[in-house]
């Protein structure tokens, strides 16, 4: 393609030069394009490296991302707090969590126990308007609308719950269909039907079993059993000093919670793929592709460059100026940089889509998204630039040399 476009595409490509030659947009387009070898294997040296770092880049951030969303699902959050059975925490405990140091949110969550038929299940009480400040929640974990939807949903209308696929399957129900669960009544302490409406499939949430579970309002499961126990505290530190919050917690809680932190977690999570560590075989990765896009942009234009010596020396003693070379030598450097770049966006992109596509099945949840790391890929086309005009600037005043002087060393 780019052999092409510096071929037959020689009109096009005097037009793009115009603006950067001027008047000798045709003779630069005419040199380019008879001498095109050179600069159509720098462009796809260039191309390839940077889709090898887009491609790299994105996967390794996704990858991070899913990790860290598997950990989440473990834990729950940042830190989790889970009460024994049975057990209560006083006022005076539940203001500690949220005035430990470094807790930023707190997010209780009940935990009850549901017969739907002759099935016992977990059922999970939230306040859908503030989860996702304790814990994310991404659109794979559910079916039948995204995380927002269906938490705006659970918001709206008190009485709506999350069923597991199973559950879904195994009593053939459909949305809007009414289930009558058995719970604890708090007042009682005896089961009572509390009716909800089925409104979508869960199948991932923080701290939820892997098999059957439900998830609904706290609020209506409060009005509905009289009591509003909450069985767990997903507390946000912001993804720092997990593992000090967590100790301070469990020395003010005592012995009738349990504490855990997200990097303890992380380090004993084994039934996935993102439990494999991949921070150091990233920065050796990262860095190479770095130096690759750099050396393919800037290197092999300068060799190309190289090779074209005599035509510049035979324009120099034509009656070349400084400006005249600058603009031959900077139309080269721009068409490598501008069809490249974008050859290499796109072949990355396809590679990016490629790679987290064939490992979806793998990854415990799939993403919902692909991580982009807009910052590292901002770097990698930055420097590329850089190198490419550090290179454009160094031929530019090899080639301004005195003609007769460049001619006898070729």
């Amino acid at each position: 393609m780019a052999d092409l476009l510096l071929g037959r595409g020689r009109p096009l490509l005097q037009l793009l030069l115009r603006p950067l030659t001027r008047g000798l947009s045709s003779p630069v387009a005419a040199g380019m394009s008879r001498q095109r070898r050179p600069l159509v294997r720098a462009i796809v040296l260039l191309a390839l490296a940077i889709a090898f770092a887009a491609s790299t880049a994105t996967f390794n951030a996704t990858y991070a991302q899913q990790a860290e969303a598997d950990a989440q699902l473990t834990n729950g959050a940042d830190v989790t707090v889970t009460l024994a059975p049975g057990t209560q925490l006083a006022a005076a405990q539940l203001g500690a969590i949220g005035a430990a140091s470094g807790v930023r949110a707190v997010e209780p969550v009940q935990h009850r126990f549901a017969y739907i038929g002759t099935d016992l299940q977990d059922l999970y009480g939230i306040r859908p308007g503030t989860i996702t400040a304790a814990t994310a929640l991404q659109d794979t974990y559910f079916s039948g609308g995204t995380a927002s939807d269906l938490m705006k949903t659970l918001a709206t209308q008190p009485d709506s719950i999350l069923v597991s696929a199973e559950t879904v399957k195994d009593y053939q129900l459909q949305v809007g269909d009414q289930i009558n669960l058995r719970l604890v009544d708090g007042r009682t302490n005896q089961l009572t039907a509390v009716p909800f409406h089925y409104v979508g499939v869960v199948s991932e949430f923080p701290t939820a079993p892997k098999d059957s579970f439900f998830v609904a309002n706290s609020s209506y499961i409060t009005a509905q059993t009289g009591s509003d126990a909450p069985g767990t505290f997903l507390v946000d530190t912001g993804g720092q000093n997990e593992s000090a919050v967590a100790q301070q917690l469990q020395s003010q809680l005592g012995p009738n919670t349990t504490v855990t932190d997200i990097t303890s977690t992380r380090n004993t999570i084994g039934s996935s793929l993102t439990a494999v560590d991949l921070t150091g075989l990233t920065r050796v990765e990262l860095s190479f592709a770095l130096l690759l896009a750099a050396a393919a942009g800037g290197l092999v234009l300068g060799l190309g460059l190289t090779e074209r010596r005599r035509t510049f020396a035979i324009a120099t003693a034509l009656g070349a100026s400084r400006r005249h070379l600058r603009a031959m030598i900077s139309s080269d450097a721009v068409v490598l940089a501008i069809v490249g770049l974008a050859a290499g966006a796109l072949a990355g992109t396809g590679l990016s889509v490629m790679l987290v596509t064939v490992l979806t099945g793998v990854f415990d949840p799939p993403p919902s998204t692909i991580a982009v790391p807009w910052g590292y890929l901002g770097i990698v086309v930055a420097v590329t630039i850089v190198a490419l005009a550090v290179v454009a600037v160094g031929a530019t005043r090899a080639a301004s040399r005195p003609a007769v002087g460049i001619l006898r060393e070729l």
